[in-house]
């Protein structure tokens, strides 16, 4: 057989001059969550000093995973992002590998209620894509591209959201890392901001952003957000957070965010009785 000659893609090879000019505009895109936004920021040179400039959320068209082991707050913190792009006007596509669609609706309605806002203004801007329900969602991503294609068309979509990415490569997680790599290139072809779940094995350290699949999210996504809880069990542990023996105690770290700079610290995190995600001050203040 014979050897196949190398080919030089000269359509691959961008001047950054002419590339910079085809990128879109980076603004923050507000995320719903008490604490958030303020963590991510631009730098400006201002009389040739270089200085911090507030992004006011997340960057706008980059792809974010959220991981963590369970009960950690994944799926409230997309559910505020997703109620408060809808209170804004801006169409949104819950893709739901979990939940069948109307049990997701109604964690939705519910995060709505308190957050303040009335369902019934904000219900036709989301956009529930049920891969729960419909195996051929989670087993052929051909499948899941063309419906998710034609909902960004049909309904204006600006905002993905996929809880859970695991669920789309579970038991063959050897296969993460290119479907992971399909769901990002993806929104970056369509201008999408997307939030992507991804489910943490009790194993894996509290905070990394390895999950389910090893670091193939991570590795490909614009920007990853780590969850983590920890039992008060230990004086040590009590005289650290500031906490009593028995209490729980919620953190957050942004792992790495390409598109823009963040703060590197871990934060303290809460949900309140209502459901609410807050972030907190970061763990150095406690």
């Amino acid at each position: 057989m014979e050897e196949r000659k190398p080919e030089v893609l000269e359509e691959s090879i961008w001047v950054a001059g002419e590339a910079i000019k085809k990128a879109p505009k980076l603004y923050g895109i507000p995320t719903g969550i008490e604490g958030l936004d303020e963590l991510f920021f631009l730098a400006e040179v201002h009389k040739g000093k270089v200085e911090k400039r507030p992004l006011g959320g997340i960057p706008s068209y980059s792809v974010t995973n959220i991981t963590g082991v369970s009960d950690t707050g994944k799926t409230l913190m997309v559910e505020q992002y997703t109620v408060k792009q809808a209170s804004r006007g801006e169409g949104v596509a819950f893709v739901t590998v979990e939940a069948p669609a109307p049990f997701t609706a109604i964690g939705l309605r519910e995060r709505a209620k308190a957050m303040g806002f009335d369902f019934d203004t904000i219900k036709d801007h989301v956009v529930i894509i049920d891969a729960a329900t419909y195996s051929k969602l989670r087993e052929n991503l051909p499948d899941l591209f063309a419906t998710l294609d034609y909902t960004i068309k049909n309904y204006g979509i600006r905002h993905v959201i996929i809880d859970s990415i695991t669920g789309l490569y579970e038991a063959k997680e050897m296969y993460a890392r290119a479907v992971v790599r399909q769901l990002f290139n993806f929104m970056k072809r369509r201008n999408q901001t997307a939030l992507f779940v991804s489910q943490k094995r009790s194993g894996h350290e509290e905070l990394t952003a390895e999950a389910a699949g090893g670091y193939a999210v991570s590795h490909i996504v614009d920007c990853s957000i780590v969850l983590s809880k920890d039992l008060i069990l230990t004086q040590a542990q009590s005289k650290l957070y500031k906490k009593p023996l028995g209490d729980i105690v919620r953190l957050i770290r942004i792992d790495g965010c390409r598109m823009c700079g963040h703060d590197t610290r871990t934060h303290f995190m809460e949900i309140d009785e209502l459901g609410i995600v807050k972030v907190g001050k970061p763990l150095t203040a406690a």
